[in-house]
């Protein structure tokens, strides 16, 4: 029941909220959400599984699909929608389902969360492949849509994750792999929009940007794959250039041209002085990764 778990305790040290002043209230508030990272920390080494399976799993074609309700669908869907800009990946490589459709990012759509069949019914549209990996987020632990999602996954016979907020939870009991963080009461009682979502926020770009330094999108630390779909990501696109080679703006500038706006081509051709064909057969045969041609 919600009374046993941790995500809808009162936090004893904000039980007189609305007695506090703003700024005593807020000291509290950031005291509470510093203890956050740490209590991610406590969960590194599952992380680190969830991410090599993962990395597995694109590497043969496989998605990553989070399933959430509510705030975790929301912070899963952001994830999702992230991922093309930053890493150049297909909006069908990384998918975030939410109860109630798209339009529940905006507006709750009630009663969607409730719905067991209604979670098993859209990850059936996403035609799963045993390739694929269906993450399931929920503060609670608990929510039927991510269950019922889950459960149909490990029917499919996909690899399955739970991130929850609550220690035995049970979409961690559903689930192939599972993530519970423990961050301690909220400070507003129940509402898991504030540390129980900062933590799944935070377990999600772990998830996204290991997996994609994994599958070679990243060079060094530089965001090699980005989609220049503004001048403001054109001229990123031309200093990640002059980080990775040490060329000045003009010639970085030339190459873009040259490589056809694809800055990891861009930055291949400079440091080896390949031609556009070469260099992305050189990407080609290295899997994406610049470290293994230069």
């Amino acid at each position: 029941m919600l009374e046993h778990l941790t995500t809808e305790n009162r936090n004893n040290r904000t039980e007189n909220l609305d007695q506090l002043s703003i700024e005593q209230f807020l000291t509290i508030m950031n005291e509470e959400d510093q203890k956050v990272a740490l209590a991610v920390n406590e969960q590194i080494p599952a992380i680190s599984n969830v991410v090599q399976i993962v990395i597995d799993s694109m590497q043969v074609g496989g998605r990553l699909i989070y399933v959430g309700a509510g705030t975790s669908g929301r912070i899963g869907l952001l994830d999702a929608v992230e991922c093309p800009p930053t890493f150049g990946t297909n909006p069908s490589e990384v998918i975030g389902l939410i109860a109630g459709g798209d339009s529940a990012f905006i507006k709750a759509v009630e009663g969607a969360e409730d719905n067991e069949v209604l979670g098993k019914e859209d990850l059936t549209k996403q035609s799963l492949t045993k390739n694929d990996v269906v993450i399931g987020i929920a503060a609670s632990g608990r929510t039927p849509y991510v269950i019922g999602a889950l459960r149909y996954a490990n029917e499919v016979g996909v690899n399955t994750v739970a991130i929850a907020c609550n220690k035995n939870s049970e979409i961690g009991k559903e689930a192939k792999y599972k993530i519970e963080v423990d961050n301690g009461p909220e400070v507003l009682t129940g509402s898991t929009r504030l540390k129980a979502g900062t933590s799944q926020k935070l377990i999600c770009n772990m998830i996204s940007t290991a997996s994609m330094v994994g599958i070679g999108k990243v060079y060094k630390n530089l965001m090699v794959d980005l989609q220049l779909t503004n001048l403001k990501l054109i001229d990123r696109a031309k200093r990640i250039i002059i980080e990775a080679t040490g060329c000045d703006y003009d010639t970085a500038s030339k190459y873009l041209i040259e490589s056809k706006n694809e800055t990891k081509v861009a930055i291949v051709m400079i440091l080896t002085g390949m031609n556009y064909d070469n260099a992305i057969n050189s990407l080609r045969n290295a899997k994406g990764f610049i470290s293994k041609i230069v």
